[in-house]
């Protein structure tokens, strides 16, 4: 199919594919003519990951390139390759300060590790982002919010068991890679997306008891 079709297919637009194109989001397609491609299949499905990537799962283009390039390194193992994920969605654009709150917080995280006996890594980024919310916290007057440090951690916990089960398949090393990195991406949002829900809910069973309780806050 030409450039034009693929557009019709996916529903993006032919601007947006040659950027995806010059960025190498998407490989090129089979030459035809000079000024002509062809495009396939595998063309409209790593077009449709790379829009979900971006604006469901809201990472920057080098982030999703990222993301891309581990689904594609064939030497890549599944376990890396959630990593190479986490990195991509917890990239920080500038490091938090360095002070006695941040140095308390790497503390309570190694005591959480240890505690829940967790195989995290030092280099972890979701270890290094819990570190800059609890001193963040801390900064901000925010106990009682770090003391539900443990509540946050036992949910994840059964969140990430199901998850990582779910996504891997033994079999198909390709598809694996491509779901448990998807997997962290698109589900980090559902999972932000379903405790906006609930804690709407509960605020409403909380402080608007009876009927008000159905209206809509908005």
């Amino acid at each position: 199919m030409r450039v034009a079709e693929l557009s019709r297919r996916t529903g993006v637009s032919v601007a947006s594919i040659k950027y995806y194109l010059r960025e190498g989001l998407l490989p090129p397609g089979e030459r035809t003519s000079p000024n002509q491609a062809s495009y396939g299949e595998d063309h409209v499905r790593r077009l449709r990951l790379v829009r979900a990537l971006i604006d469901v799962g809201g990472l920057s283009v080098v982030g999703t390139r990222d993301v891309l390039a581990a689904i594609d390194d064939d030497g890549v193992s599944l376990h890396q390759a959630l990593g190479r994920a986490q990195d991509a969605v917890m990239a920080r654009v500038e490091p938090t300060p360095s002070d006695d709150a941040a140095e308390r917080a790497e503390k309570t995280v190694a005591e959480l590790v240890a505690r829940r006996g967790w195989a995290v890594t030092h280099g972890n980024p979701g270890r290094r982002a819990a570190v800059d919310v609890l001193a963040t916290l801390e900064r901000l007057g925010g106990e009682r919010v770090a003391g539900l440090l443990d509540v946050y951690a036992e949910a994840m916990e059964a969140v990430a068991r199901h998850e990582v089960t779910a996504v891997v398949d033994p079999g198909d090393r390709e598809r694996s890679v491509e779901r448990v990195a998807v997997g962290i991406v698109l589900g980090g949002a559902l999972v932000a997306a379903l405790r906006g829900m609930a804690e709407e809910s509960a605020s409403a069973r909380l402080l608007a008891p009876g009927p008000a309780a159905a209206e809509d806050p908005g």
